[in-house]
């Protein structure tokens, strides 16, 4: 099965969609290319444009996980084991990565996970409904460490409002860098966002939740001396921003 490789997650800045991650697709092992030949059709969503009916896609009604970003699929494929009564949904643009998690998640026989290969702002704001989701899990996303490149970051104030409208009331959004002043920057942004309220309190984290693994991002961070920050928000009653980031 060849796939179009998918648009990178995209920032609305004014009028002009700017890409908060560069494709790098990399190489294709054999078995990540039989993934995409065989898995796909069991475990792949192709982005329509249109509102999805999720539980009709899981054959099931139960409460909704999404991932952005999963990257190999560690704490993806992680989350499917422990916590089978929700759905879990994961979005990559990597194709390796998502030829990865494909395989896995054949050979552990999941059938509560599906995957997008794909934007991950065209999804949600196009396939996604208001209010569907459980919880929303954001780990490790580039930084984009130069300040001339900040703008690329993915948690920016349109995207943390449509992030709100996605969850239910009593959701739950999970982020986690390894980054300090990438931190900073999601606590200004998402401490402004209506509807959403820090569990921790004002501007402050938590300790690695159980139900995150301890990825190998998250290794190779504190091998290089840095703290990982775990922020959740609560997805409160006050009515979210009605912004379209893309």
């Amino acid at each position: 099965m060849n796939k179009a490789p998918p648009k990178p997650y995209t920032v609305e800045q004014g009028r002009r969609a700017i890409r908060s991650f560069v494709l790098r697709q990399g190489r294709f092992t054999p078995a990540q290319q039989r993934a995409f030949e065989q898995a796909w059709p069991r475990f792949g969503l192709d982005y329509a444009g249109a509102v999805r009916d999720l539980d009709a896609t899981f054959g099931r009604a139960a409460p909704k996980v999404l991932e952005i970003g999963f990257g190999n699929g560690e704490a993806l494929r992680f989350a499917a084991r422990q916590d089978p009564a929700r759905d879990h949904i994961g979005i990559e643009v990597h194709a390796p990565g998502v030829g990865r998690l494909l395989n896995a998640l054949a050979a552990d026989g999941s059938d509560h996970v599906r995957v997008y290969h794909h934007d991950a702002v065209e999804v949600l704001r196009d396939e996604i409904a208001d209010g569907a989701l459980d919880e929303i899990r954001i780990y490790f996303p580039d930084p984009w460490h130069k300040k001339r490149h900040n703008k690329r970051r993915l948690v920016q104030p349109e995207f943390a409002a449509l992030l709100a409208r996605k969850l239910r009331v009593g959701g739950r959004l999970h982020l986690a860098t390894d980054w300090e002043p990438y931190a900073v920057h999601m606590l200004d942004v998402l401490e402004a966002t209506p509807g959403l309220a820090n569990r921790a309190g004002p501007r402050g984290h938590v300790p690695r939740p159980p139900w995150r693994p301890q990825t190998h991002f998250e290794q190779r961070g504190l091998k290089l001396g840095h703290g990982v920050w775990d922020l959740l928000y609560d997805r409160t009653g006050a009515p979210a921003l009605d912004s379209d980031p893309a």
